[in-house]
């Protein structure tokens, strides 16, 4: 059921709907910020920049890498796989596989054809791409949860896949040719480029009456602030940003959302907030406008980096994973995508 409100939200409650796996692959190679910084040795060296501000301003250490062209869609494949296994779903069971990859080759055809092809998944389940910069698995979720309420899918694998070494390359190789015509303020509108990092995930959602181990989605809510939608545009030649437009513009939006979703709902007192993974300076953001416990807001981009729409359930699956999700414990993945857009869900464990 979905409610548009005079506040800006959209608020969704879900009646039948459950994630029933979430599974990551991590890519193979690690890539530390202390080695981007000797690829830029001359350029910082130049604008008189100290080595380690990935770490100091954004508290990104490392970044994982694929090793080659292709992995990331047998990445992102294999995270498909160990999903439904998790799950103990056959793929001939699933109806619908959504990719919610920003990383791609090509512009057409999607993603999807190719990751729905090697999973072995049946004619008749649709697959298409869902491209929302870093909100797209979060969008998956609810778009899934809300076919699997109205009787339309029985079972929905989401994918995601992203490939930042392309990126990282173009922006590094940029940076060090522009010699004595780069700013101190260029390299940091490149900044974010530096952070991101190789991963995938997938997850299964399926009905919650045919499944009473699955973990219920209980709804959310969306809210779009689009007139920020040029403080982060970003291609294969580099992600370019407003750090002080975006960390600002992203706090209001989510904030405002938070506070408007009160009389829908009752966050303040998670188990657990998974948010998004860009860098510590917006967690730290957020934990200090929400009033939010810290120690209830697990982190993964000190090693991973900002993985994009991979992040969120990465960091998810490792809570699962680790056991810090106890039966009965209320989730709340919080996630924010260039545009700007924000969506929330909650999930009873």
């Amino acid at each position: 059921m979905l409610q548009n409100q005079g506040d800006g939200n959209a608020t969704f409650h879900h009646r039948n709907a459950a994630l029933l796996s979430v599974t990551e692959v991590e890519a193979p190679e690690v890539l530390t910020s202390k080695h981007l910084d000797q690829r830029l040795a001359d350029a910082l060296k130049r604008l008189r920049l100290p080595n380690g501000l990935l770490q100091r301003v954004a508290g990104v250490r490392a970044r994982r890498n694929w090793r080659a062209d292709g992995d990331v869609r047998a990445g992102t494949v294999l995270a498909g796989r160990k999903a439904l296994q998790a799950a103990g779903i056959d793929a001939s069971e699933v109806s619908m596989m959504i990719n919610t990859s920003v990383s791609r080759e090509h512009l057409e055809p999607s993603v999807a054809v190719g990751l729905h092809h090697d999973l072995g998944l049946p004619s008749s389940a649709m697959n298409f791409d869902i491209t929302n910069a870093c909100l797209g698995f979060v969008n998956a979720i609810t778009l899934a949860s809300s076919l699997i309420d109205a009787g339309q899918a029985k079972y929905v694998l989401i994918v995601n896949g992203e490939d930042a070494r392309k990126v990282q390359d173009a922006t590094i190789d940029r940076i060090n040719s522009l010699e004595d015509g780069l700013s101190r303020e260029d390299f940091m509108s490149e900044f974010a480029s530096l952070t991101l990092g190789c991963g995938a995930a997938a997850a299964v959602i399926g009905p919650a009456d045919a499944h009473p181990e699955g973990h219920r989605i209980i709804g959310g809510v969306t809210r779009a602030a689009t007139q920020h939608h040029g403080l982060c545009v970003g291609d294969h030649r580099g992600m370019f940003t407003d750090a002080r437009g975006l960390l600002d513009g992203g706090l209001e939006l989510v904030m405002d959302a938070w506070k408007d979703a009160r009389s829908h709902f009752d966050w303040q007192q998670m188990d657990s907030y998974v948010t998004h993974q860009v860098s510590s300076l917006h967690t730290s953001s957020i934990i200090k406008a929400a009033k939010l416990d810290k120690k209830r807001v697990p982190v993964t981009y000190p090693e991973l980096g900002n993985v994009g729409p991979a992040s969120l359930p990465i960091t998810l699956a490792r809570e699962a994973n680790a056991g810090n999700l106890f039966t009965g414990a209320r989730v709340l993945c919080m996630g924010v995508g260039s545009g700007l857009n924000t969506a929330m869900v909650e999930i009873q464990w």
